[in-house]
């Protein structure tokens, strides 16, 4: 089980991509704890259960 997830996210696009967490998987309801935005454009999202 995790407790907790760190995405950074780049401003980018790029086409159709691939899914973070595989299709079928029950939905988890997660809190956003904290955000941090960095020189360039990349933005840090902390998640916990």
């Amino acid at each position: 089980m995790i407790d907790e997830y760190l995405v950074v996210v780049h401003p980018v696009l790029l086409g159709g991509g691939k899914p973070v967490f595989p299709l079928g998987v029950d939905r988890v309801e997660l809190a956003l704890t904290e955000t941090r935005a960095f020189e360039g454009g990349p933005v840090l999202l902390h998640y916990r259960r």
